[in-house]
């Protein structure tokens, strides 16, 4: 496939091995993620695992302002609207796209190799899923990393189950369904980053990973060369004060649905950052929040396969149904900032019409599910 989407480079490092890149090259989109992008990533990323003389890969993005904004929202909505306005599916754009972008994360997460990605500046959506896959998750002093998934009727996807579920339960609850962006100070103490590097010495630490002791065949070696060289790297600037630090998360209540929200909103006026995220959930996607919710519960009971697997139901439902588009509309066409959900409010939301988003339309025709044939690494 030709696509300039997505950029791929083989750096030669000493004793003939490679550190190979895949660079997401949109930055008029904030590199949001095209399908051309995912399905020129997938096979490049099997071929990489099984060269011994590549000895790591960097996923990084052009620009000076984004890793990736997330997945192409604009083609999504575009066949979202084409098929409400036919009432079946005439534009199969997002099933392709969900079912690829899903393969190549988990693909990502299971890389038997050292695989860093580089989330500069924005890091959101997709993005978000393409670092979180991640073993070694480089931020700088100005990313800013979310799902803000609630603000257009859709959910945390790419993966996002997965991030979740290795954060403390409130504070999950707390990012997805506030869709509060994350900087690097508190995206770091959480976990969610595992290195900050500067965000002006990006070219000087790529060329750096060339000169490192690689060895070929050997990735665990070449795991702990890569981990002794970042803690080198690390910067000692300003970092931006935490966020999260200000906010009474232990306050929120995860008995239901209702009393989580109103613990949530109940945080208002603790800061400027808290507000921000009390408006979004005020304003977002009562559906959405069902399905952030019942992720929740569900993600800890799920292998990584099968996070993906769910999530592939929930997002082709998603697209499937009014909210996404209205969402989108609301927020990127018109701009508005007034989405008609179908649903009015959390209050009338029937736990029925969530756990329908849980179904893929596979099981309905009796077929495979699009993802049963996930790759193994040795």
């Amino acid at each position: 496939m030709n696509t300039t989407d997505v950029l791929f480079f083989e750096h030669e490092g000493q004793d003939g091995c490679i550190v190979a890149q895949a660079h997401l090259n949109v930055p008029t989109t904030l590199n949001a993620l095209t399908l051309d992008a995912v399905e020129a990533m997938t096979p490049k990323m099997l071929e990489w695992a099984k060269r011994d003389e590549v000895v790591a890969v960097t996923v990084t993005g052009e620009g000076d302002k984004a890793l990736c904004a997330g997945g192409d929202i604009q083609a999504l909505y575009h066949a979202a609207k084409e098929n409400l306005a036919a009432g079946r599916t005439v534009n199969d754009y997002p099933q392709r796209f969900f079912a690829a972008e899903y393969r190549l994360d988990y693909i990502m997460h299971c890389f038997p190799k050292p695989l860093l990605t580089l989330g500069h500046g924005i890091v959101m959506g997709g993005g978000y899923g393409l670092f979180s896959a991640s073993k070694f998750r480089m931020l700088t002093e100005r990313s800013r990393l979310a799902f803000p998934e609630i603000t257009i009727g859709l959910f945390p996807d790419a993966g996002g189950t997965v991030v979740m579920r290795k954060l403390a339960p409130k504070m999950a609850a707390l990012l997805t369904l506030t869709g509060s962006q994350v900087n690097a100070t508190d995206a770091l103490a959480l976990g969610i980053g595992t290195h900050v590097l500067g965000h002006d010495a990006r070219s000087e630490f790529l060329s750096g990973l060339t000169q490192l002791a690689w060895q070929s065949g050997a990735p665990k070696v070449n795991s702990e060369e890569l981990g002794r060289f970042l803690a080198q790297q690390a910067y000692t600037g300003e970092m931006p004060a935490s966020d999260v630090g200000a906010v009474n998360v232990d306050s929120i209540d995860l008995s239901n649905l209702t009393a989580c929200v109103d613990s949530i909103l109940a945080l208002q006026g603790t800061s400027k950052w808290m507000d921000r995220g009390v408006a979004n959930l005020q304003s977002g996607c009562p559906i959405t929040a069902g399905i952030i919710f019942k992720q929740l519960s569900l993600g800890p009971m799920l292998d990584l396969a099968e996070c993906f697997m769910t999530e592939l139901a929930v997002a082709n439902n998603c697209l499937s149904r009014p909210d996404f588009a209205e969402g989108v509309r609301a927020l990127l066409i018109d701009k508005d900032l007034s989405p008609q959900w179908t649903v009015a409010q959390i209050a009338d939301l029937p736990d029925s019409l969530v756990d329908e988003h849980f179904v893929g339309y596979w099981a309905a025709e009796d077929n495979p599910h699009p993802l049963a044939d996930l790759p193994t690494f040795p």
